[in-house]
């Protein structure tokens, strides 16, 4: 599957280098060439979630060969039309568009499947693995492209992207992938629903939520280098596709380079202060861009910018995939990417804009200083906080007591949890139950509160509401061994010996209004 996924990369770096390149030729302004790098990330943006949603609820096998089939008949038609010399500006960018939204469906899946082919400790190298793959490909494929554009004309790297869909199909069809167990008494979750969950937990998600700002801004600034490395290449360095390439290639090995003195760099730096450097290493690399022109100097500050971008990166996710649990991976990944591809799509578009409106020295120079403004701001956000946290199902929640059936969609549900906690304890307990409030959030529970009843001293009742039984059902399932800890945290605090008292409440209609059915108390 590395493998697979390596040559894949080498010609999806072919394609974009070529596509770059060649629009250097058909519409050379700033903003243009810029336009082919958001063409290719904004469908992330755009899909990701919804592709998130499906590699969560279907076989997600399927799924990658299904998209890659879509991949292989786009790449195919595009390379007939450049062979033929029928490219137009518009249809580069449609292209480029159509690529990326394969590449949307495509992603979530293909990063919800890594952890299910490692244990659990080897993790973060299977990331870098996984990060020395795309950056190895860097290295070949750009240099590669330039060498067929150069030798054999401008259609090669695009029909051998064509090729490399193949591998990764043929791969795809050998690989005997295990679906998870589904809980068959549950009803699937339908996609729309399963979106809602997906962005629900990244929003009350702390380990997330720090994650994907630090995404947001490296991102942002960092793509100025890579939205207008192509006519910085022509223009400010004169050169040509095969010093493109081989520009393009030296920031490849300086992101293998990076990967394999990241585990030397681990004994001595966290997580955020490798995120710091790798920052700072990037945005300097960007200042140069705006003032160097002398070509070896540029291909050395290439191998800087890739030692630093690959620190970044293999940082932020290996700290995404530390911060979900199974059931919403795919999803939670899914919000990821909107992030990372967005404000990739976002910075493409804004500094080749404003390198058209004032200058690229003064563009590269802006994103240099906001880099390292960002990286004051986004310093106490701590990374990586999931790889302290159990994330396994706990299954401790009983099951409701129910005087009769209840139909999966009724709702929605109100669950009140009542204490008893004595009025020395009565800070602490607060504190503790409003630690717990965002795992509630994060699987399905809204509009939660705690009230205190003013008629029995120290009785307290939290509550929140869930849209239906059937996703109050799938939050027993959901609930994990960190919220368990959370959960026991609270608990100390209720004096009886028996567990606190438990309520369903079901939203009830008039007869003839819905034939929903409510449940008794636990």
């Amino acid at each position: 599957m590395w493998l697979a996924a390596l040559i894949s990369n080498i010609g999806t770096w072919m394609h974009s280098v070529g596509a770059s390149w060649l629009m250097t030729s058909l519409s050379p302004t700033p903003l243009t060439v810029s336009l082919v790098q958001t063409a290719t990330t904004l469908p992330v943006f755009l899909f990701a979630l919804p592709a998130g949603a499906l590699a969560d609820i279907f076989n997600r096998r399927t799924l990658l060969l299904l998209t890659n089939l879509f991949m292989l008949a786009a790449a195919l038609i595009f390379a007939i039309l450049v062979w033929v010399e029928l490219v137009t500006a518009e249809l580069l960018l449609l292209f480029a568009f159509l690529l990326g939204t394969g590449a949307a469906f495509m992603a979530p899946a293909w990063q919800a499947i890594i952890p299910g082919m490692v244990p659990k400790e080897d993790l973060p190298q299977a990331i870098t693995l996984g990060g020395i793959s795309i950056n190895l490909s860097r290295a070949i494929g750009p240099a590669l492209a330039g060498v067929l554009i150069g030798a054999y004309g401008m259609a090669l790297p695009f029909v051998a992207n064509a090729i490399s869909f193949i591998i990764i199909i043929t791969v795809l069809l050998w690989w005997k992938y295990q679906t998870p167990a589904a809980n068959l008494a549950l009803p699937p979750e339908r996609v729309v629903s399963a979106m809602r969950a997906g962005v629900r937990y990244a929003w009350h998600s702390r380990p997330l939520k720090h994650t994907m700002w630090h995404v947001m801004g490296f991102m942002f600034f960092a793509n100025a280098v890579w939205g207008l490395l192509p006519i910085i290449s022509k223009d400010q360095l004169s050169g040509d596709a095969a010093f493109f390439g081989l520009l393009m290639g030296a920031v490849g090995v300086g992101a293998i380079t990076g990967a394999f003195l990241l585990p030397r760099f681990k004994i001595r730096l966290n997580a955020n202060q490798l995120v710091a450097i790798g920052s700072t290493g990037t945005a300097l690399m960007a200042g140069y861009f705006a003032i160097g022109n002398d070509q070896e100097l540029a291909v050395l500050a290439g191998f800087i910018f890739g030692v630093g971008w690959i620190m970044v990166l293999a940082t932020v996710n290996v700290s995404a995939q530390q911060s979900l649990p199974d059931w919403v991976r795919g999803r939670g990944l899914a919000v990821f990417l909107m992030v990372f591809f967005g404000s990739m799509s976002l910075g493409a578009a804004f500094w080749g804009w404003l390198a058209e409106i004032t200058s690229i020295m003064h563009a590269l120079l802006a994103a240099a200083a906001g880099a390292i403004v960002f990286i004051a701001f986004s310093y106490r956000l701590k990374l990586q906080q999931g790889q302290y946290l159990d994330f396994t199902p706990s299954l401790h929640w009983p099951e409701p007591v129910i005087h009769e059936k209840v139909v999966h969609d009724a709702g929605p549900v109100i669950i009140q949890i009542k204490y008893n906690v004595v009025e020395r304890d009565r800070e602490a307990f607060l504190q503790a139950i409003y630690r717990l409030k965002a795992a509630r959030q994060r699987d399905g529970g809204y509009n939660w509160g705690v009230y205190e009843d003013v008629e029995g001293q120290g009785c307290f009742v939290e509550h929140f509401t869930e849209e239906s039984w059937v996703e109050h059902m799938r939050h027993h399932e959901r609930v994990t061994h960190a919220d368990k800890a959370l959960q026991e945290a609270v608990l100390v605090f209720h004096q009886k010996r028996s567990a606190p008292e438990v309520r369903h409440l079901i939203a009830a209609y008039p007869s003839g209004k819905s034939d929903l059915k409510g449940s008794k108390t636990q």
